[in-house]
């Protein structure tokens, strides 16, 4: 019985060590080795860097107004009854045609009633004259000769004595006259003159409207003279100059105007830090109020190249391609468009990437593929 359990046990033990061996062997067979680490080389588009003198083109956008410009309002008060055409928008009339004529004649009457006045007090005074002054009666009498109630009234002859001018003054002929004077000039404001050849570009009054003082009656413009107002960073001011050419451009981008820098102010804006500038341009294809774009050249920098912004990493690092690998580089930026970046800081025959590569990182394997303008992309 004793050897039997010895028998069984020996049994259990060499199954147990034999299943062991058995499993380690099925575990070790199953075990996959490795496959070798293989390297991806991409493959990129270089340009070779040529620092060259890039000209700053600042670009700016906005809306053109006419230089000469009158906004009509009235200054007295009666009938809109008289224009020389219709008043209405687009209606151009040439210089010294009536633009609107208000109903003047009650006033005209009254502007006439202080003529005679003055006329009748200076004629009351040339008996004494006679008398007292014969020197000033020949100035005074070829004075009266000439007046015309229907016109202007002239001015008055100069005195040549103190005395004289004490009896001219004494006698009120100097306040009539003024007081005649004044009421020309308000009868004058009874019509508004072109002063130009224009365009109405506004009407909001028409032909037997009552119009008010102080009221606006339309817009009148001359159509050949356009100024466009733009902003422009302060850095730049100092290489702005009045009379200096601008390159103009439609929405677009069809057609394209020259215009000349006529004014710059010299307040800057606090909050954006720029100054406005005014730039002239004439073209009888321009209408108001139309959009161009403006390009200014500020001032060339030297040294330097310009790429695409997309191209620039951390805003002041680029890849270039050194012994087959992408090494990332410091750089210069010093002036950046909507799409472009001008930088400083390469040195000349450097390989700089023309292309973002995905993924790419400092010490990239990658093959060169062969070469590509930098701006290929923004200039077609």
């Amino acid at each position: 019985m004793d050897t039997r359990k010895i028998i069984l046990s020996a049994l259990g033990v060499v199954l147990v060590v034999a299943a062991f061996f058995g499993a380690k062997m099925i575990i070790e067979s199953n075990v996959k080795e490795k496959p070798p680490v293989t390297k991806t080389v991409k493959s990129v588009f270089i340009d070779t860097v040529n620092n060259t003198t890039v000209p700053i083109v600042v670009p700016a956008n906005g809306n053109i107004r006419a230089l000469h410009r009158l906004e009509l309002f009235s200054e007295v008060q009666g009938i809109f009854r008289y224009s020389s055409k219709d008043f209405r928008p687009g209606e151009k009339y040439k210089k010294g045609q009536v633009l609107l004529s208000i109903d003047s004649e009650e006033y005209r009457a009254s502007v006439q009633s202080a003529k005679s006045d003055l006329y009748n007090n200076i004629t009351s005074i040339m008996p004494d004259l006679r008398l007292d002054y014969p020197k000033a009666f020949e100035k005074w009498d070829a004075y009266l000769n000439k007046f015309d109630i229907n016109k202007a009234v002239p001015p008055l002859p100069e005195t040549s004595s103190q005395q004289e001018k004490y009896f001219i003054t004494g006698r009120g002929i100097v306040s009539a006259y003024y007081r005649v004077k004044n009421l020309e000039e308000r009868l004058a404001k009874y019509s508004i003159i072109a002063p130009y050849d224009g365009i109405l570009t506004e009407a909001l009054v028409n032909k037997g409207t009552l119009v008010r003082p102080g009221q606006q009656l339309g817009e009148f413009i001359d159509p050949r003279v356009y100024e466009l107002e733009v902003s422009i960073a302060k850095k730049f001011s100092d290489v702005l100059e009045v009379g200096k050419k601008v390159q103009l451009s439609n929405l677009e981008g069809t057609k394209t105007y020259e215009g000349t820098v006529s004014r710059i102010n010299g307040k800057v804006n606090q909050e954006t830090q720029s100054i406005r500038v005014f730039i002239r341009v004439e073209n009888s294809e321009l209408s108001e109020g139309m959009y161009l774009e403006a390009k200014l050249d500020a001032k060339d920098e030297k040294n330097a190249i310009e790429i695409p912004r997309e191209l620039l990493v951390e805003r002041s690092k680029v890849f270039i391609v050194q012994d087959s690998m992408l090494n990332l580089v410091n750089v210069n930026p010093v002036y950046f468009t909507n799409n472009t970046v001008v930088i400083k800081g390469l040195e000349n025959g450097t390989k700089i990437l023309s292309a973002n590569v995905p993924g790419a990182y400092s010490g990239m394997l990658v093959k060169i593929e062969g070469q590509k303008d930098l701006l290929k992309n923004q200039r077609s």
